[in-house]
């Protein structure tokens, strides 16, 4: 006889968010790929961030509830506040219902308090994922009553956290590595399959400061013989002093890659913002980096890239400070320099945890309640 385990996943924002929710999703329903219990999930988000894309392409059922920023300041989205987190508490109770839920596993995000908050009235025990370093509200809010907090870097404050590492999806996790794949990759991404290779990346939406600073030292990095494989991001085309993509041999731009498995195979080093999944991917592949953190926030990139930095596995440059001048005096030497980046490697990969979305799948089952 088949029985149905009911899972909500909540939250949302960025891809950082949706992204762990993919993984633990896919790690649970493999877990019980091969029994009698169907596992039914459901994702809650809003209709305003990236899970309301990245979530049902990859198959999975969606709804959303209301938007429900907290103010910063004193402001009419304060005064009215109580009454918009009530609308979607309101919202959030009745999908939970209909999903006759078990378990709900949020990561935080928009979307997540009033899920939180729903589960909490309606009895529902509560699992939060907490991804960076330093805590959001909504996460904060939940650990306080949450069954079981998770985090994925050690030294995370929040009462109870467990460490687990990042959920991710083992398109990352079970990524082949070595010098043949890294040759393939590399001739499929239209490369030289035998030249050393930097790859820049600001993310999805791009870095524009990475961008200049990688174009304005160009000719000292392709200098070292090394090639250029330069993800710019949607909507920012690095151009010339003449307003065309700037073009140079060995040195590839795109503006974007849909999954970054390719890339990290391909490359020997790689330029990165320093959000939680991408500090945590290259740690799980074994890459050498150079984070810049992102200046806006609550600075909690620079506290994700702390620990890779603390180790040796990564170089971690303040935004301010990764300027064309600092790219053509620092890269250069780093790329040239074999034994370092070899030691980077391994002392990432030694710093890497490939199995959180299993571990998570696990606490999952064993909260679930009854129904």
């Amino acid at each position: 006889m088949t029985t149905t385990m009911n899972v909500v996943f909540c939250g949302g924002g960025t891809a950082g968010h949706v992204s762990p929710m993919l993984a633990m999703a896919e790690a649970l329903q493999h877990k019980y790929r091969d029994t009698d219990i169907d596992v039914d999930v459901l994702m809650i988000g809003t209709a305003e961030g990236m899970e309301a894309t990245l979530i049902p392409e990859a198959g999975y059922r969606f709804d959303t509830i209301e938007k429900v920023p907290m103010p910063r300041s004193m402001s009419a989205e304060l005064v009215s506040l109580p009454f918009r987190l009530r609308k979607a508490i309101k919202q959030a109770r009745r999908l939970l219902r209909e999903h006759e839920t078990q378990v709900v596993v949020g990561v935080g995000g928009y979307a997540a308090t009033p899920v939180y908050l729903a589960a909490r009235a309606e009895k529902i025990p509560v699992i939060v994922h907490e991804g960076n370093v330093r805590p959001g509200l909504a996460n904060k809010l939940a650990a306080r009553f949450a069954t079981v907090v998770a985090c994925a870097f050690e030294g995370t404050d929040l009462p109870g956290a467990i460490h687990v590492g990042m959920p991710m999806s083992t398109e990352i996790t079970d990524l082949p590595v070595g010098p043949t794949m890294k040759a393939e990759t590399r001739h499929s991404l239209g490369l030289d399959p035998d030249r050393t290779t930097l790859v820049v990346t600001g993310g999805s939406s791009g870095a524009l400061n990475i961008n200049t600073a990688i174009a304005g030292a160009l000719d000292d990095l392709l200098a070292t013989g090394a090639q250029i494989l330069h993800l710019t991001g949607r909507g920012k085309v690095v151009t010339d002093q003449a307003g065309e993509p700037l073009e140079r041999p060995g040195y590839t731009q795109l503006e974007y890659i849909n999954g970054l498995s390719r890339v990290y195979q391909a490359a020997d080093l790689i330029v990165a913002r320093a959000g939680a999944g991408t500090v945590h991917e290259i740690a799980a592949v074994g890459l050498p980096s150079v984070l810049v953190p992102l200046p806006i926030g609550n600075g909690e990139q620079e506290l994700n890239a702390a620990g890779l930095r603390d180790k040796g596995a990564a170089v971690v440059v303040p935004d301010d400070y990764f300027t064309a001048q600092w790219v053509a005096t620092r890269l250069p030497n780093l790329l040239m320099d074999t034994p370092r980046l070899e030691y980077m490697a391994q002392t990432a990969k030694n710093l890497g945890i490939t199995d959180a979305a299993e571990t998570m799948a696990t606490i999952i089952s064993e909260t679930k309640v009854a129904r």
